[in-house]
């Protein structure tokens, strides 16, 4: 198969801007042409600026990468993300052809890093959901098969980067919204631990669950990323050549080196399991055993853990629902555009009582204190990263209609990944990353789930694990 730019990672992508081997723009062309191409395929990309992407770079070849540390590698935002100037809709009908009159935090952030934004990536209604199939609009489509959804809400982003229509993307996760659909897509997700990102943080959203973090094809560019949004227009990364590692700095210097043995937990069982029924799939249980076979391998110590969370389903639906009450839509009118399935948990938000909602609240404080003790004997907690294999586009929502409907789609996403929100809960840090395939050639993966702060060990052992299994030379068709 002849070479292509996007074969690149973005680190040899940000190295070869650096040595002239290739300019910025040439970068952001080849991968704009790809997005023309696929990008409808597969639903990614709710909006490509093209001609402000072409602007940038030109900009980066006329005056030098300078001290930003993404300079000159194409990125790609999600729509959820408000960028000045920009129809940024969040997904809904309700902000349809309206531009934005201020840019978002983490908008700023991506800004600051240097790298040339292409567009923003396809989300569901306000991120949601844990599928994206936004009423009206294309969904976003697993370039593994392309008949099943990519998973959410950060959908988009992870079919463009497993489909090489950009390096890598910034995603947002208040339940899993990066970790599932990067694990549906076969690459990397991170949700850092809450706070971690200055911009989009966590401590702005209710019971801080959202968080903004990297979606990359390699855990050292996922970590690259990461690094750049802690500290936006910092220090440039070390070169990156197929000889010279980068220098031992940062979450991309844990990254590259993967050193480290480590105290490993192996969750049983989840917190959904007394509320929702929950079938491991056993592909999905074959990926866990897998890991788990090469942390012995590797020399780690483990054993196994269990979560206290009876009360979790209850509290988490509660706080589910009162973060949608907040969603800018009062009028009939307005509610009216809304998604039913939206509109139900608007609906509900606002329908509940102060007192629940306090004592939701407290309940997470509490699942959250009490999940950061059980975890505190491990570097790192092993979990599938979804129960389910790959589901058909319009699964969650089939034959789900009027108010009980919106109980079955929730119950639905419970089921195709149980282990993601508690983690948002505990404010923790979490990476997914493949380890194998399904029967039918599909990826599946793990999450680790790390101390709070603790991204570099997980960058560690996940680039431990990626070095047994060697799956970023593995793509989709779309890719080559």
């Amino acid at each position: 198969m002849a070479f292509q730019l996007h074969h690149l990672t973005a680190q040899e992508q940000w190295d070869w801007v650096r040595r002239r081997e290739v300019t910025a723009l040439e970068l952001t062309e080849h991968h704009l042409e790809r997005i023309a191409r696929l990008g409808p395929r597969i639903g990614a990309f709710a909006r490509v600026d093209a001609d402000a992407a072409r602007d940038a770079a030109r900009r980066i070849d006329a005056n030098g990468q300078g001290a930003a540390p993404l300079s000159g590698v194409p990125i790609a935002e999600k729509e959820l993300a408000r960028r000045a100037g920009t129809v940024s809709g969040s997904g809904s009908r309700l902000f349809a052809g309206r531009p934005a009159t201020v840019s978002d935090a983490i908008t700023t952030a991506i800004d600051d890093t240097g790298a040339v934004v292409l567009g923003a990536t396809t989300a569901p209604e306000f991120g949601l959901t844990g599928f994206t199939e936004p009423a009206g609009r294309p969904a976003a489509r697993n370039p593994w098969d392309v008949g099943t959804g990519a998973g959410g809400s950060s959908g988009g982003a992870a079919a463009a980067v497993a489909a090489g229509l950009v390096p890598f993307a910034v995603g947002s996760d208040g339940g899993g919204s990066i970790r599932i659909p990067a694990a549906t897509c076969g690459v990397i997700g991170v949700k850092p631990s809450r706070g971690r990102v200055p911009a989009q943080g966590g401590h702005g959203s209710l019971a801080g669950l959202v968080t903004a973090g990297p979606i990359a094809r390699t855990v050292a560019d996922a970590a690259m990323l990461l690094d750049a949004l802690v500290a936006p227009g910092g220090r440039a990364p070390a070169p990156v050549t197929a000889l010279v590692a980068p220098g031992e700095s940062g979450f991309l210097g844990a990254a590259i080196r993967g050193e480290g043995r480590f105290s490993i937990g192996v969750l049983q069982g989840s917190v959904w399991d007394d509320a929702v029924s929950i079938r491991l799939d056993p592909a999905a249980a074959r990926a866990v055993d897998r890991a788990a076979d090469a942390v012995d391998a590797l020399g780690h110590g483990r054993q196994n853990v269990r979560l206290q969370g009876e009360d979790y389903p209850d509290f988490f639906r509660v706080l589910w629902q009162a973060s949608a009450a907040t969603i800018p839509a009062h009028s009939a009118a307005e509610l009216d555009l809304l998604e039913p399935y939206t509109r139900e948990l608007v609906l509900r938000g606002r329908a509940l009582a102060a007192e629940r909602v306090v004592a939701a609240l407290a309940a997470a404080a509490a699942f959250e204190r009490r999940t950061i003790a059980t975890f505190a004997a491990f570097d790192a907690v092993l979990t599938p990263a979804l129960a389910l294999p790959l589901r058909p586009v319009g699964w969650y929502t089939a034959d789900a209609d009027g108010d009980a409907g919106v109980d079955t789609v929730f119950d639905r996403q419970v089921q195709a990944a149980p282990y993601s929100s508690f983690v948002n809960v505990a404010g923790l840090p979490a990476i997914t990353l493949p380890v194998g395939e399904s029967d039918a050639g599909f990826p599946t993966g793990v999450q680790l789930i790390g101390r709070p702060g603790g991204e570099a060990t997980l960058f560690a052992l996940a680039r431990q694990l990626e070095r047994r299994f060697d799956w970023p030379r593995r793509h989709p068709p779309a890719f080559w």
